[in-house]
């Protein structure tokens, strides 16, 4: 790829700090240590002077929304109270943009919101904060929205926010300037758990609107309990009281998933944490999340992460 590419990042008021800087730094830190201006990023708001990020930090800015500058790609990074405001300037410019130019224009943390305000969002996947999961599904029913932490759209990525954003831009940088730069940016920052796209949002039970449910919620903790020998959906159905049809109904209300699919990817996610965090062998971790055979084992994750256990592991090495 030749010369620098140009990012911008589009500032909503009230915008995450964490999530700013999760995407900035992994910027630096590839020019840093491959010693060339592979990024160069400046930032924009509504009045073109300066930002606040929802903590009250200030940021000053380099372009008003309705004049953004051409760019490589475009990332509206939104935080807090996003809804209650008005958006009309930066979407008439992002359309603008989209019309006009080939710029990749995406969101982070609520921006996707923005994103879908706008349109641009319609009949594909997209990641947002699972804080507005419920609210964004029955404002949006044309998004396809996933509990993934980022989902790398081609036209239009979109990381959940806080370190999520990180791993979008290890992913981009992987995509641009190959793996192994990627990784040494990851080793920089201390991050060694870093997350495929199909990684999917994990927030307590209590912090899931859905997880009022009380069945869902026992089901669920269940499913915990039972992560090396899993039980069948129907037989956790039978314990709660309920028809395997209702159990079925409550996972697509509230988690946009089937309990089989649910329950698949907390055994897989644990098998991740396990590979990355652990000494374990890959058999033993195998067994653990409640795989018949090292062979089945990696042929699910495989297609869940793109990899092999084997390879996950290679390459924390």
């Amino acid at each position: 790829m030749s010369g620098p590419q140009h990012i911008v990042f589009a500032l909503v008021d009230d915008f995450t700090h964490m999530a700013f800087a999760c995407a900035v730094d992994p910027l630096r830190i590839a020019n840093l240590i491959s010693g060339q201006t592979l990024y160069r990023w400046s930032y924009a708001s509504l009045d073109g002077q300066t930002a606040s990020s929802s903590d009250g930090t200030r940021i000053e800015v380099q372009h008003r929304f309705d004049a953004l500058p051409d760019c490589d790609r475009l990332f509206v990074l939104s935080g807090i109270r996003m809804q209650s405001k008005d958006h009309s300037v930066l979407l008439n410019a992002l359309r603008r943009k989209d019309r006009m130019s080939t710029t990749r224009i995406g969101a982070l943390c609520s921006g996707s919101w923005v994103l879908a305000l706008g349109g641009f969002l319609n009949g594909r996947e997209a990641a947002i904060h699972w804080e507005y999961h419920d609210s964004f599904m029955e404002k949006f029913p044309e998004v396809s929205l996933l509990r993934n932490v980022f989902v790398s759209d081609a036209k239009h990525p979109t990381a959940s926010g806080g370190t999520a954003t990180a791993d979008l831009m290890l992913h981009m940088i992987a995509e641009d300037h190959g793996s192994d730069l990627s990784f040494a940016v990851a080793d920089q920052m201390v991050y060694t758990a870093v997350r495929e796209a199909t990684a999917e949002q994990k927030v307590s039970l209590q912090s899931r609107s859905g997880m009022r449910n009380p069945h869902l919620a026992a089901a669920i903790a269940r499913m915990k309990e039972q992560l090396e020998d899993p039980i069948s959906p129907s037989e956790i159905a039978r314990e709660l009281g309920i028809s395997t049809r209702q159990l079925e109904r409550l996972f697509g209300k509230y988690l946009n998933a089937s309990p089989k699919k649910y329950y698949m990817e907390m055994r897989l996610e644990r098998a991740r944490h396990l590979l990355v965090q652990t000494e374990m062998s890959i058999m033993d971790v195998a067994v653990a999340c409640g795989f018949e055979s090292p062979g089945h084992f990696s042929r699910v994750y495989r297609t869940a992460f793109g990899c092999t256990p084997m390879m996950q592991r290679g390459r924390l090495g």
